[in-house]
């Protein structure tokens, strides 16, 4: 099975068919995909101005999507190198078992998904490298009170997530799921106890 690498060359090599270089961009998004699959193909295509069911696009807008890829998904395995390397202080100074607020590490490792979108549609428009920048320096901090991708407060919590994690709080704005990591308890609550209520409120 070729890797992101691989692929990547695949996609700027001028001598490989048009649709092998599309399908090859494609087939990226299956080892790193920041918004999901589909939410990060919507992405890329709206960005680079190529539609999602193109079989011809201008090959430099191709090249374009995976450089703004390429970005980002430096972005990620710079992050995760120091994740990491932490994980190894840790472990021997002692400390085995991941912290509650490391726990969310385990769903997105590689990158896949670490700003999912629940929706394809609804994503961030933003380049992805600026986005993961966000959120890599919101799990560096404090948790607050609002999205790390565009700042909104605006954070509702979902039980009907289509990926795993299947419950958690969603970004009504940017249309994230918000890493619970960066997130207050408080913040948390308050979006379960609304949550709660429209369940309440549909049965009624």
């Amino acid at each position: 099975m070729a890797g992101f690498r691989s692929l990547a060359r695949q996609v700027r090599d001028p001598r490989c068919d048009l649709a092998l270089r599309r399908y090859s961009l494609r087939k990226c998004l299956e080892r790193f995909a920041p918004y999901g699959h589909r939410a990060t193909w919507d992405h890329l295509c709206a960005r680079h101005g190529f539609g999602p069911e193109d079989r011809s696009p201008d090959p430099a807008r191709l090249v374009a999507a995976l450089d703004e890829l390429e970005r980002a998904r430096a972005v990620w395995l710079a992050y995760e190198e120091d994740f990491a390397d932490r994980r190894k202080r840790e472990k021997h100074d002692g400390l085995r078992r991941l912290a509650s607020s490391d726990e969310w590490h385990r769903h997105v490792w590689g990158g896949n998904g670490v700003a999912r979108c629940d929706s394809p549609r609804a994503h961030p428009s933003v380049p992805l490298d600026e986005v993961l920048r966000r959120l890599v320096a919101a799990l560096a901090g404090e948790p607050g009170a609002d999205c790390p991708v565009c700042g909104t407060t605006a954070i509702v919590w979902r039980h009907d997530l289509t990926n795993d994690p299947w419950t958690g709080p969603v970004c009504t704005d940017c249309g994230i799921v918000v890493p619970r990591p960066v997130l207050t308890d408080d913040v948390v609550a308050a979006a379960q106890r609304a949550a709660r209520r429209e369940v309440l409120a549909s049965v009624a």
